[in-house]
């Protein structure tokens, strides 16, 4: 492993393949205190073991406004953390700008799954289009008469049900 210096950034480098690449950042003041720089994707893998430390965890106080809209609303359902840590490890395989763009319109739609989610980033990545044409249905199988409940059908068979299994 290695590590690359420049002036306006460094790599770190890895059997040739570059594994991160961050903008340095120079502050020369000795008043202050220093300044700590997290970048969120080097966390995905802790948090997919421990989906609790997403809610917190000071590297992710600095994600795009998108994913805290995301976690505002998986949040409120069981598993939510689980399911939002999935949808930010789409980046770990997808440009993270379409994941953005997924998350984006999944949330517009007021349909912020990982299902929904994977849908649209599919559809994005492949070139599909998103929004499918409505679908109208031709006057032959449209209903002429509403059809009426017969319950009384169910009661027959609950009645045979109920003397079958009294002998």
């Amino acid at each position: 492993m290695s590590l690359r210096v420049y002036p306006g950034h460094f790599l770190v480098v890895a059997e040739g393949q570059v594994v991160c690449e961050h903008r340095r950042v120079i502050e020369r003041s000795h008043d202050g205190p220093g300044r700590t720089i997290y970048d969120w994707r080097h966390y995905l893998a802790v948090v997919q073991r421990k989906p609790g430390a997403l809610r917190n965890g000071a590297p992710f106080l600095e994600l795009p406004d998108d994913f805290r809209r995301l976690q505002q609303q998986l949040l409120r359902t069981p598993g939510g953390d689980r399911e939002r840590v999935e949808i930010l490890a789409l980046v770990l395989q997808h440009d993270e700008e379409a994941v953005l763009t997924a998350v984006t319109m999944a949330l517009e739609a007021g349909v912020a799954t990982k299902t929904h989610i994977l849908n649209l980033l599919h559809r994005l990545v492949d070139g599909k289009p998103i929004s499918t044409p409505p679908v109208t249905a031709p006057q032959a199988l449209r209903l002429a008469r509403e059809p009426q409940a017969n319950v009384d059908r169910y009661d027959t068979l609950r009645a045979a049900g109920e003397t079958r299994h009294a002998s």
